[in-house]
């Protein structure tokens, strides 16, 4: 068992990082006070850059953000006045009055830029709006959390193969195929549908929601996981049958930097997968779903992610890999090092196999010395191998407070449960 003085310890490094990095980096950023909303586009030295466009899905994050800082630390105000500010932006400017549901993206001052009804983006909307609620119990928040829920039982469910038509336009008829993907489905859009629906249930208790959250969970078990390695797998078609992986119209992987090789049927991310297994636990415990049930699938997992994804030689987790062997996409990005902290101390905790504790320090110590930008107290966005920077940007159209506060928020939380539990 690891010593209750080292847990002390990554306690200390990791909420200092914390409180004195990532929560005044957005706290005295973020807010646009000429236009309202979040400002998420920061270059390395954490200086606004020129595009200021705003997506639904890190307006939606910051909300989550923000709520989440309420409600740990109640006694500052400061959270819940953003977190109600971003809401009601958000409300404003994204909400479709004729067709209900989410728009995608605004320019900064709110414009219209495109219209389209994305299940990543309504289910990050759910899953902000949800966490405002359990902070500010606020009825408004509260109905259109629950339309929008609403919404996407009506226009998204699959009612033939299960799970949900992803990419949809204004008036909610599935998009073409191909690059608009009306064709496909995928782990990342389902995985943050039940992170949504868990939190849902968690601030409704309504019986339709956990049974859609269970719902979703074995849709992901069922259909998204390789059998044979137990990893996750990437795109499939209607019926989840595997399919190589392509660019998708507002994706992250549309829109970063680094390599994008000719990619095979069976790739995984590990940040996926090593997200996957401890959100999983998260949904099982909200639900009260029968861990047993779950208990091999997510150590499967966090498995593959440590025997293939963990860099050993130079640190941190690679960003993809085949599900049958090992990593072919070696650069390290801000995300996927956030997730395998938390999804490692997760698993020790659960499974108490020291190897996993190992792991959460083999990539904290990358995390420390190359990605995290210390003087401006943010994560920088992509490195190679080594941790050279490739995009050292600290904020983007996607990248906000949710992967890296969230990471060492979880991480924080879960060193001060196992110290005392060791001591």
């Amino acid at each position: 068992m690891i010593s209750q003085n080292t847990l002390q310890e990554y306690f200390t490094v990791i909420n200092g990082q914390l409180q004195n990095g990532v929560i005044p980096f957005w706290l005295e950023r973020s807010w646009d006070n000429e236009y309202g909303g979040f400002l998420t586009n920061f270059d390395a030295d954490g200086q606004l850059m020129p595009n200021t466009e705003k997506y639904l899905n890190t307006q939606a994050r910051l909300v989550w953000w923000f709520s989440t800082l309420s409600r740990r630390y109640p006694e500052r105000s400061e959270f819940i006045e953003l977190a109600r500010k971003g809401a009601d932006f958000m409300i404003q400017y994204f909400w479709d009055n004729d067709y209900e549901g989410w728009y995608w993206k605004v320019e900064r001052d709110g414009t219209l830029i495109d219209d389209g009804k994305v299940l990543y983006g309504q289910v990050f909307a759910i899953y902000a709006l949800s966490e405002f609620i359990l902070a500010a119990q606020e009825e408004r928040s509260s109905a259109l959390a629950n339309r929008t829920f609403d919404l996407l039982q009506i226009h998204c469910a699959d009612t033939r193969y299960g799970g949900y038509y992803e990419n949809l336009e204004r008036d909610w008829t599935v998009a073409q195929g191909g690059f608009f993907a009306g064709d496909r489905k995928g782990l990342d859009s389902h995985m943050h549908t039940m992170e949504a629906f868990t939190v849902l249930y968690a601030a409704t208790k309504q019986e339709i929601h956990r049974r859609k959250l269970a719902e979703v969970v074995d849709v992901i078990v069922d259909h998204m996981l390789d059998p044979h390695s137990g990893s996750g797998r990437n795109q499939f078609d209607l019926a989840f049958n595997p399919i190589p992986a392509i660019s998708i119209h507002r994706t992250w992987n549309a829109e970063r930097e680094g390599e994008s090789p000719e990619i095979p049927i069976d790739t995984t991310s590990y940040g996926h997968n090593i997200e996957l297994a401890w959100l999983l636990t998260r949904a099982i415990e909200v639900a009260s779903i029968d861990n047993k049930a779950y208990h091999q699938v997510r150590y499967r997992l966090v498995e593959h992610a440590y025997t293939h994804g963990v860099d050993w030689e130079f640190g941190g987790i690679y960003r993809d890999g085949i599900a049958s062997g090992d990593a072919i996409i070696l650069e390290k990005e801000f995300w996927q090092n956030a997730e395998a902290l938390v999804g490692f101390l997760d698993a020790y905790e659960v499974y108490g196999e020291k190897r996993f504790f190992e792991a959460f320090e083999n990539i904290w110590q990358f995390v420390d010395k190359h990605m995290i930008n210390h003087a401006v107290g943010e994560w920088r966005t992509l490195l190679t191998r080594e941790g050279q920077p490739i995009d050292d940007k600290i904020g983007n159209p996607w990248k906000v407070a949710y992967h890296s506060g969230r990471s060492l928020l979880e991480c924080a939380t879960r060193l001060e449960h196992l110290s005392e539990m060791a001591g």
